[in-house]
């Protein structure tokens, strides 16, 4: 037994190391940190000591492997963000930035009550943006981990270059990168914005010369509404229906969070039926939820997709439209000439 307990803990202190080597030292580290001072002009040895810097977090694999909105079901997942307290915390921060949210509606056409909803369901607004470093993070996801055999590429590919931007995002900003802190997956500040998004999104809405999304929540304001118009967001166009279903339809496209391709008169014929009344040309896809007392359908429209722009995931979009209708029907009870 003393013997297998030693193999064990052998075994266990290897992999240990393989992990959380120097991260500078890894065969795939030598093309980026190349294509870093070839591409960007970085100094090699600034590069080299970032990455040597950075720590493996088993935390953040074990995290990766059990998205919530895989595992939970839809009725414990929405708890999770339509909350008493996300709701009162969600009407205060409208009537705080009152005049930023319109402006960004005037501006972007981009609903406040969506706008306070994604800054609510991602940071709790602002209170909970992320402990882990985010080279930590980036370096762990891009460089050791492996979720399965056929996305190992795409998903290497993809934060190798979040990775690459950090470093970008870094060098604009006059920050250190070793300093940056975000969530699990390298998400960072008020809108939990990917470093590719930062640099590609976020603006400088109160004019002080620096997207800071980080602490400033004028910018997290305009910074969202700018993702989301530039991801096709439509102005004061309806989100999502409730449907009702015949004893029998077609399940073809159902719970496939793509850009809609089929008019409510092709819907209905599948066999869904919207509780709304909308142009029968209007494009949406059907959903199916797992609900407390039963299975719930719904209907997600061309805005219900740029949700999902956000996070690919139907979950993760009701949640967000859910939430913004009842914080505005919660400010509407206080608030004079609410629409």
């Amino acid at each position: 037994m003393k013997t297998l307990k030693f193999i064990l803990f052998s075994v266990c202190l290897s992999a240990a190391t393989i992990c959380s080597g120097d991260y500078s030292q890894k065969p795939q580290a030598t093309a980026f940190i190349d294509f870093m001072v070839n591409e960007h002009q970085f100094e090699r040895e600034q590069v080299v000591e970032w990455l040597s810097a950075a720590e493996h977090q088993t935390s953040i694999v074990k995290a990766m492997s059990r998205p919530a909105e895989k595992v939970k079901p839809w009725h414990e997942y929405r708890k999770l963000f339509v909350s008493d307290l996300r709701i009162k915390r969600g009407v205060a921060f409208w009537q705080q930035h009152e005049a930023t949210l319109q402006r960004a509606y005037e501006e972007y056409g981009v609903d406040p009550a969506i706008i306070v909803s994604i800054l609510g369901v991602e940071t709790n607004y602002g209170r909970n943006t992320g402990s882990y470093r985010v080279v930590d993070a980036l370096s762990t996801l891009a460089f050791d981990y492996y979720h399965s055999i056929e996305k190992r590429e795409s998903r290497k590919k993809f934060f190798t270059v979040q990775l690459e931007h950090l470093f970008l995002l870094a060098r604009e900003q006059k920050q250190d990168p070793l300093s940056l802190k975000g969530s699990y997956a390298g998400a960072m500040g008020w809108g939990q914005f990917m470093p590719n998004s930062y640099r590609n999104y976020a603006v400088d809405y109160d004019g002080d010369k620096l997207a800071d999304i980080w602490t400033n929540p004028t910018d997290a304001i305009g910074s969202v509404a700018n993702y989301f118009v530039k991801h096709g967001w439509k102005k004061d166009q309806p989100v999502a229906t409730r449907a009702h279903i015949k004893e029998t339809f077609d399940s073809d496209g159902l719970n496939k969070m793509r850009r809609p391709k089929k008019t409510i008169t092709d819907l209905e014929k599948q066999g869904f039926q919207p509780a709304q009344n909308y142009a029968k040309d209007s494009l949406a896809f059907p959903m199916m939820l797992t609900g407390k007392y039963g299975d719930e359908y719904w209907l997600g429209l061309h805005n219900f997709y740029v949700i999902g722009r956000y996070n690919p995931r139907i979950k993760y979009a009701m949640a967000v439209y859910q939430l913004s209708l009842v914080i505005r029907e919660q400010r509407c009870k206080i608030v004079e000439n609410c629409d």
